[in-house]
């Protein structure tokens, strides 16, 4: 658990099971609730490749999860690569980035920054 921009963030670890769906969503959620979290950054080694393509629907359904538990997600890391083959994420990413549900941050600084307003 760290604050970082004056909000509660649980910082996942960058091992650990990956988050393929609802049911690794949940339990983020669960652990980030269970230490007062307003924020869960979730390293980008955490995703597996169906996450970025987004006619799988797993970003979709991980990102409804999070939204209907109000707890903001940061995907941490470099996503470029994923972007630069895909016109749809690269889009998502850039729409997600203006919101204010998920973004998506090349490190904890920036998520810092972006939180602190």
């Amino acid at each position: 658990m760290r604050e970082l921009g004056g909000v509660r963030v649980m910082v996942a670890a960058p091992e650990g099971e990956a988050v393929a769906g609802e049911r690794q969503a949940l339990d983020l959620l669960g652990d980030a609730y269970y230490r007062e979290a307003a924020w869960v950054a979730l390293p980008v080694e955490r995703l597996g490749a169906e996450f970025f393509r987004l006619r799988s629907g797993v970003a979709g359904a991980v990102v409804q999860k999070f939204a209907q538990y109000r707890m903001g997600l940061a995907v941490v890391g470099d996503v470029a690569a994923h972007v630069a083959g895909s016109d749809a994420l690269r889009d998502f990413v850039r729409e997600s980035n203006r919101g204010l549900q998920l973004w998506f941050v090349a490190d904890l600084p920036e998520l810092a920054g972006r939180l602190a307003g």
